[in-house]
């Protein structure tokens, strides 16, 4: 799960970077991947680079492609001196219990 500290000194970076990401909706699921918790990690520790390590809700998820694209589309325009690179895994597998409120309030699931 994506987690931020603010003596992070890439801390404004990843602000703007879930910022942006919240406009990223899974094309299935119609949740911004934030709220759905699917993304782990944004690693901004390379000047020339950003990865986004994140997963998908399912491993067979045939809107992946789609999801990636969006990612690219939303963040060239804040890094553009950054090459973005996504990095897909299946581990820790995603499930429910990683969404944040507003996403579970989005399917409407409760508590």
């Amino acid at each position: 799960m994506l987690e931020l500290s603010i003596q992070d000194p890439h801390f404004n970076e990843k602000m703007l970077a879930i910022d942006a990401l919240h406009q990223v909706i899974d094309p299935e699921l119609f949740v911004n991947i934030i709220d759905l918790g699917l993304v782990y990690d944004l690693d901004f520790s390379q000047p020339d680079q950003l990865v986004i390590t994140m997963t998908l809700s399912t491993p067979h998820c045939p809107l992946g492609e789609a999801i990636e694209a969006g990612i690219h589309h939303v963040l060239e325009p804040f890094f553009p001196n950054r090459k973005i690179e996504v990095n897909i895994v299946w581990e820790p597998p995603w499930d429910f219990s990683m969404m944040t409120d507003e996403g579970r309030r989005q399917l409407g699931i409760e508590e």
